[in-house]
């Protein structure tokens, strides 16, 4: 995959990613002032920030975010969502090339976006940016797959219409976090969920840059097959995905 493709791909499905992609359980905040010492006074940079799912906890702790999202769509709609909030800035930039100060932040993070880093520059550039003693969080909301009957269905249905779902699914995500780290990091695992109508689980899929772009002939069957699913699992008109979200931290080696 291209750099260009990577800050591209989610371009024309912005408003399903804002709607319907999952937040951040308030846990992540307190395993971070428990094992990292993150005050309302730590200094945040976000990176890939999207539309803010991530920045959003930290706004709610009292931290100043700067959120850095290289994708213009994504980044308009952070700033339309959170602008209004006093300790949100928005940056246009990557993480290979951040545009903020030499040693002026006390904690990099990256919720979903790690593995379309190009993970050596990114390494050298929050080294510059970061100040001593500084952190770098990186989580995952990673779907579970073969937990019941629903999750195994949606995942063979992912594997049928993705368009290279195999290329970036989940597992590929956390390569490169020893090398990146300079050894193992800590980290820690929390639960998290999302119970869904149809539309929702509908707008779920749609959010995902592997699924078939509106004019692919694959669309319609693969929304068929999602609406069979979903009259099979559902109870009470609701489906549960279910997550666990992956937290790495620690200092750069």
């Amino acid at each position: 995959m291209t750099s260009k493709d990577s800050l591209t791909r989610f371009s024309d499905r912005v408003d399903e990613y804002v709607k319907y992609r999952p937040g951040y359980p308030a846990q992540v905040i307190e395993v971070l002032r428990s094992r990292c010492g993150l005050t309302a006074g730590s200094v945040i940079a976000d990176i890939g920030s999207g539309p803010g799912n991530l920045a959003r906890l930290f706004l709610d702790n009292g931290n100043k975010v700067f959120a850095v999202e290289p994708n213009t769509e994504m980044r308009e709609a952070g700033q339309q969502l959170l602008g209004n909030r006093g300790g949100y800035q928005s940056v246009d930039g990557r993480a290979e090339a951040t545009r903020l100060d030499n040693a002026s932040i006390d904690f990099v993070t990256a919720g979903q976006a790690f593995h379309w880093f190009d993970w050596p520059k990114s390494k050298a550039e929050f080294r510059r940016l970061l100040r001593p003693s500084g952190w770098v969080v990186l989580l995952w909301n990673e779907r579970l797959t073969d937990t019941t009957p629903f999750l195994r269905d949606y995942e063979a249905l992912l594997l049928r219409y993705g368009t290279d779902y195999k290329d970036v699914r989940h597992e590929r995500s956390y390569e490169n976090i020893g090398d990146f780290f300079g050894g193992k990091p800590d980290g820690a695992v929390l639960p998290n969920q999302q119970v869904l109508d149809f539309d929702g689980l509908r707008g779920r899929l749609l959010s995902s840059s592997y699924v078939p772009a509106a004019t692919s002939p694959q669309r319609e069957p693969m929304l068929r097959d999602l609406k069979d699913l979903f009259a099979t699992h559902q109870r009470s008109g609701r489906v549960s995905i279910d997550y666990e979200v992956r937290m790495y931290f620690g200092h750069l080696g």
